[in-house]
């Protein structure tokens, strides 16, 4: 499922701060928000705007965001964690659509991408035959607990990088991408990746492989590695339209060396069958250093061993989340 920036949703509860008279806490969704008191009611309908939104500088309406780029991200207000932002529905200027509605480009809201490509590497857009690598985070999708329980799953670390997609076509032509752009050959690190590993040459023609570029000069280096390297978290099949399974997915990259993201957990049996997923659980599973440093991870990513389709999502079986210590305390 493409992430709704954007979209209409329903303050489903409300909650009073301590030492507060002019805020509240709101929950749309799996989140938590801080609203101005009184502006909600539970049940009322809301313009959500979920973290990595950027407003319209030019909107009256989004002016109170100056001071903050107009980026929606993780803050702490009276103590409380808001991730997100709740706005009354008036702003739409018009008709209010029904719940789910997404609302992007009506607002004319954008994404916040921490890295953009040099215009001059972009080679053209991304492959159309392969998904691109926006993971849900669970709060958006809370359906997808119900969908997990019982199935045998893995939990990965997120990587805090660059994303990059390799693929070869089912004709033969190689794309090194960056998260939503093929990039023309060059110095840059994804085709550096793509040299190290000769995945121009090796790959099997209709195979792609995702994963995280980490290292020096990307991001903050948080895993302290000497030099850059590509942890793979996919393989995907374009020719059937299908993420491996895991055990083939490990398999895949043992046989080609190339490196995956390290692998937490693996929830088989009966453990698997009375696992409890609730969004507390992991969100505390989420916290955590990155193996070897004194550095907060980004988060994990869980998925069933056995690729399994969503209807939640209507897609992949997937979700990822993300460590609050590491949005409070390391995003930038």
């Amino acid at each position: 499922m493409e992430r709704k920036l954007v979209s209409i949703q329903v303050v489903e509860s409300l909650a009073p701060i301590e030492g507060a008279d002019q805020i509240e806490q709101a929950r749309v969704m799996g989140w938590t928000v801080v609203v101005k008191k009184g502006e909600f009611r539970p049940g009322d309908r809301c313009v959500f705007f979920e973290i990595d939104s950027v407003l319209p500088s030019s909107a009256p309406w989004a002016e109170f965001m100056r001071s903050r780029g107009f980026r929606v991200r993780t803050i702490k207000l009276r103590g409380v964690l808001s991730q997100g932002l709740a706005l009354p529905p008036p702003i739409l200027d018009g008709e209010v659509p029904e719940v789910g509605t997404d609302v992007r480009d009506r607002l004319g809201v954008t994404k916040y991408e921490a890295v953009l490509p040099d215009a001059r590497e972009v080679a053209g857009g991304f492959p159309a035959l392969v998904p691109k690598t926006d993971e849900i985070r669970l709060q958006s999708a809370l359906g997808v607990l119900d969908e997990m329980r019982g199935q045998a799953f893995y939990v990965s670390t997120k990587l805090d990088g660059s994303s990059a997609t390799f693929f070869r076509a089912p004709e033969g032509e190689f794309f090194a991408c960056s998260r939503n752009w093929a990039l023309a050959p060059g110095p840059n690190p994804i085709w550096r990746a793509a040299e190290r590993y000769d995945l121009a040459k090796r790959l099997p023609p209709g195979i792609a492989v995702q994963g995280e570029l980490c290292g020096p000069g990307i991001q903050k280096n948080r895993l302290g590695l000497s030099e850059v390297d590509i942890f793979m978290f996919g393989v995907y099949d374009a020719r059937v339209g299908r993420y491996l399974d895991f055990a083939d997915f490990i398999g895949f990259c043992k046989e080609y060396g190339l490196r995956t993201v390290p692998i937490e957990r693996e929830v088989r049996g009966d453990e698997a069958l009375h696992f409890e997923h609730t969004l507390d659980r992991w969100l505390e599973t989420a916290r955590g250093l990155y193996a070897g440093t004194k550095n907060r991870k980004e988060g994990i990513v869980v998925r069933p061993l056995v690729e399994s389709r969503s209807a939640t999502l209507g897609g992949r079986l997937s979700f990822k989340v993300i460590n609050n210590d590491f949005l409070l305390k390391d995003e930038e």
